[in-house]
């Protein structure tokens, strides 16, 4: 704008001083004639005006260009305006970040709270899950067989993360299974009696199992008094518990912690500690054989006595029993619902529900898997097993007719 503005002013100062229209661009239809130059002279504002209006309209598409950049620069952000806008999109992002935590705080604290509630209830025997409504038969092609055993199976536990299964056998054997595969991970071959001296495992039938609920032990007994401590994992022989005078038929670990539970045919319970390879104490109280233990996270177990008829809750801390009379045979086997019930089956066919609070039986269902012979001498089928979904309202029962029930 400057150079036009000076070039202007010179031809100014020509018209002022030679009186001669002199026009540095030649345009078309600008003519000689002297009339022209004076009313060009007379009018250099009009001149100077349309001049400086063509340039930066019609005439020369670069000036536009060439004032982009100006235009730019007015309104390009400064560097305190830069400083201003991400400030705020940071304060945005703090607030959102903020908002998002507050979210997943009151979903965490909610989850705890009800975690601790069902934790409470569980531990007063309250907690129940109404899943008996929902369960559905499993077709015959989900049934899955694993073979391996050579002699009766007798027990068997799942691990806590649901992913093995141990069984053991009246060949003495102990097998560890993959859930998913079906396929044998482990094999503890049983021995033949007369070579317990130099042979690493049962050689004697094995009658109960159980696994410490951190899948750190298992615990083995069998019908030579013993008890076998294994590790979990690889199945490695840790220790031998000896101390019963009869055949170990239970077997027990407190949840939460890896004090074991044991019951024998010598009508006595023995309590370990595992991890100190110690033993603790033992509690009498049986008037015949034990058939069946349990216990769940509190300090105490569960008992049915065999042909004595009763069943009895023992606490530990105390060294005191309950004791609970119902079924008219002998009580052969015994499974805790939660910590305030239990179920129990006998050898009459019948299975009972029992409270911690009651000392006879909530409900009893008999003859719960029919009866077997002539019509003058008919049978109930012996109840061998009982189990228990915990927490729920769901159990099972198997019976000498090679069936379950649920």
């Amino acid at each position: 704008m400057s150079s036009s503005f000076f070039i202007k002013t010179k031809e100014n100062s020509k018209f002022s001083k030679k009186g001669k229209s002199i026009s540095a661009p030649k345009r078309k239809g600008d003519g000689d004639s002297g009339a022209k130059s004076k009313v060009r002279a007379k009018k250099p504002n009009a001149k100077f005006n349309e001049e400086i209006s063509s340039d930066s309209e019609a005439e020369s598409p670069v000036v536009p260009r060439k004032r982009q950049p100006v235009e730019d620069i007015d309104y390009a952000e400064t560097p305190q305006e830069k400083k201003l806008r991400l400030a705020k999109l940071y304060l945005e992002q703090l607030k959102e970040a903020d908002d998002n935590k507050a979210e997943d705080d009151d979903f965490e604290t909610d989850l705890v709270a009800g975690r601790l509630e069902e934790d409470v209830l569980e531990q007063k025997g309250k907690l129940q899950r109404l899943i008996a409504k929902d369960l559905i038969q499993p077709d015959a092609s989900e049934i899955r067989v694993l073979r391996g055993h050579k002699l009766p199976i007798t027990c068997l536990v799942i691990s806590p993360d649901d992913k093995c299964i141990f069984s053991a056998a009246k060949d003495c054997s102990i097998i560890k299974w993959d859930v998913e595969s079906g396929k044998k991970l482990h094999t503890i071959p049983g021995g033949r009696k007369g070579t317990e001296d130099r042979h690493v495992g049962h050689t004697a039938h094995i009658l109960c199992m159980d696994i410490s609920s951190d899948g750190k032990y298992l615990a083995t007994g069998d019908m030579n008094k013993l008890i076998m401590i294994w590790e979990g994992e690889t199945c490695k022989h840790l220790y031998k518990f000896t101390g019963h005078k009869g055949p170990v038929s239970g077997l027990s670990f407190r949840k939460g912690t890896h004090d074991l539970y044991s019951a024998s045919h010598d009508r006595s319970i023995k309590v370990w500690n595992v991890d100190e390879n110690a033993y603790v104490e033992t509690l009498f109280g049986h008037q015949d054989a034990i058939t069946g233990l349990d216990s769940l996270s509190r300090e105490r177990c569960v008992t049915a006595g065999g042909r004595d008829r009763t069943v009895r809750v023992w606490k530990i801390a105390e060294e005191s029993q309950l004791v609970f009379h119902g079924h008219e045979s002998s009580i052969d086997c015994i499974q805790l619902i939660n910590e305030e019930h239990m179920i129990t089956g006998a050898d009459d066919g019948s299975v009972s529900l029992w409270s911690v609070n009651k000392k006879k039986p909530l409900s009893t269902v008999k003859q719960a898997h029919g009866c077997h012979g002539d019509a003058a001498l008919e049978q109930p089928h012996w109840v061998a097993s009982v189990a228990a979904l915990q927490n729920s309202d769901t159990v099972a029962s198997g019976a000498s007719s090679c069936e379950s029930r649920l």
